[in-house]
């Protein structure tokens, strides 16, 4: 908040940067695992690099990829309410501000749109896990 100001602006490179270095370190676990042999095979058939990527290597990738960003996505719903609360913005500033007023009404309803979002994100990411597994 120093550098920038209070702000959402905080909150997304907050996230974005953890996200980033997380998804980055799955997603390269995950390009180590992928079964050689179909690379080689279409290395053999003479495809140059961006159809060895397109056609060996990135369907192999897919589902964890998918994986991987549902998770994050999951869980950067919820920080950013944890983190707008702490004053960086995000979906917790009108609650931390209607808390501040004693305006009661407004937090329930607050709170049951936060519980709403993330039943959405939850519904969402277990749609997109069931139909890449």
């Amino acid at each position: 908040m120093v550098i920038f100001g209070p702000g959402a602006l905080d909150g997304v490179l907050a996230i974005s940067i953890r996200s980033i270095g997380f998804t980055a370190k799955l997603i390269a676990e995950a390009i180590e695992e992928i079964d050689r042999g179909s690379v080689e095979a279409i290395t053999a058939a003479g495809a140059s690099p961006v159809d060895v990527l397109i056609y060996s290597i990135v369907p192999q990738i897919k589902p964890a990829f998918i994986s991987v960003a549902t998770l994050r996505w999951d869980i950067n719903v919820r920080a950013s309410t944890i983190i707008g609360f702490v004053g960086a913005g995000g979906i917790g500033v009108p609650l931390q501000t209607e808390i501040n007023y004693f305006n009661w009404e407004a937090v329930l309803t607050i709170l049951i749109s936060i519980l709403g979002l993330v039943l959405i994100s939850e519904a969402i990411s277990a749609y997109l896990r069931k139909k890449v597994m």
